[in-house]
């Protein structure tokens, strides 16, 4: 009997005789159901693409682990930190970091930046100067030597390596009492650009200098630090070396990984795309009551064979079985024929490029098994608890006359 309902369900689905009517019904439920796993199946894949073009963004913007005091600025115990950072066999390289904000003119044009103050092995660490698009990255020979972020310097108009051209920097001092001269405002410095860097919309607005030349801003002692950025050896072991550094370090420190350092950000990516699989999955749920059409006008077209199969002793538990295995027939054609579309527009995105968020930068997609399950599960789901309930027909539905 089961294979019976199975049999009579696929020649309601392929069958060229009969109503046109329910034939129409029936493919225009497919192609309804095939359309919106196409839209969630690329949006989706869309999504995947943009949270690996996030992750290169934001990539080298935080380090494995990151060092920070746990009250004030400036850590302490700086030399017995490091100490105990060269002993670690997990890690491969670390760096000093001192960040704020600073006021930059040249020119007469001015801005507010941010100066960030690295020793000479924070490229083992971030590997910023891959991102270098003109001059060339700080020699660390002199303290008056930076790289400039791209847009800053389109808005200064800078001069990059030129000794002739030079910017200054000023940095605001604490204390109190009257002001008395210009210099219990702010300390300055005076810096020529080795070079500039993309930031990548990550890092805009930066100024990367030698730590000396934050230390001397900020009149900070040698050897400072607002932070320490470690590279390990094997990433995925973040968790745990940051347990071991806690325990050996102390209390006196804050140590975070890079999701954490990221946290707020990937927050953000993660429910902008719970929102987009909520809205899609809701465009699929509407779009099966497309197969509950579908359903009902089979049911109204064949009344007369299965008031006949009834009549033969056929079970009406197998009847209802019947209208249910057309919902599924047309779920599985609609799921398959939109995956395969879906696919095809994936690939064709990324092999050629044609659809851009901007000029020179096409949407990123990426193709995941997980899509598949997820776009599938959602229509799969939605449709069976729809096939199920519109194919629990009376027995007096099918009696009457």
């Amino acid at each position: 009997m089961k294979n019976i309902a199975s049999y009579i369900a696929s020649r309601y689905l392929i069958s060229k005789k009969g109503s046109t009517a329910v034939t129409f019904i029936t493919w225009l439920a497919v192609g309804a159901m095939g359309v919106a796993v196409t839209a969630m199946f690329v949006i989706i894949s869309v999504f995947s693409g943009l949270e690996d073009f996030n992750k290169d963004l934001v990539k080298d913007l935080h380090a494995d682990l990151t060092i920070k005091s746990k009250s004030g600025k400036t850590i302490n115990n700086i030399p017995e930190i490091l100490s105990t950072l060269k002993n670690n066999q997990d890690i491969s390289h670390f760096s000093r970091l001192i960040e704020e904000k600073i006021y930059i003119t040249f020119n007469g044009k001015g801005d507010i930046a941010y100066l960030r103050g690295v020793d000479s092995v924070y490229t083992q660490v971030n590997p910023i100067q891959k991102n270098v698009v003109y001059g060339s990255y700080p020699s660390f020979r002199f303290n008056d030597e930076v790289l400039l972020e791209t847009s800053l310097d389109m808005r200064l108009s800078i001069p990059v390596d030129s000794t002739q051209s030079t910017a200054t920097l000023y940095m605001p001092k604490p204390g109190k009492g009257l002001i008395n001269k210009e210099e219990d405002i702010y300390n300055k410095k005076n810096i020529f650009v080795s070079g500039l860097f993309s930031g990548k919309d990550q890092l805009n607005n930066y100024i990367i200098a030698p730590i000396g030349l934050s230390e001397e801003l900020l009149n900070l002692p040698k050897n400072s630090a607002y932070s320490i950025v470690l590279k390990l050896k094997n990433p995925e072991k973040a968790n745990s070396v940051k347990e071991e550094l806690l325990n050996s370090l102390g209390k006196s420190v804050t140590i975070s990984t890079k999701g954490e350092e990221n946290a707020a950000f990937w927050k953000m990516i993660n429910t902008e795309k719970l929102f987009i699989y909520l809205i899609f999955g809701l465009v699929i749920f509407i779009t099966t009551f497309n197969l509950a059409g579908a359903i009902i006008i089979l049911q109204l077209d064949k009344r007369e064979q299965a008031r006949s199969l009834v009549s033969l002793g056929f079970p009406l538990s197998h009847l209802r079985r019947t209208y249910f295995y057309t919902g599924l027939l047309i779920v599985f054609a609609g799921i398959v024929s939109g995956l395969i579309i879906g696919t095809a527009l994936c690939l064709f995105q990324v092999y050629t490029g044609s659809f851009k968020v901007v000029e020179d930068l096409p949407f990123p997609v990426k193709i995941e098994w997980k899509n598949y399950l997820i776009v599938s599960a959602t229509a799969a789901g939605f449709g069976v608890l729809i096939s199920w309930v519109f194919s629990k027909i009376s027995k007096g539905y099918i009696t009457k006359t």
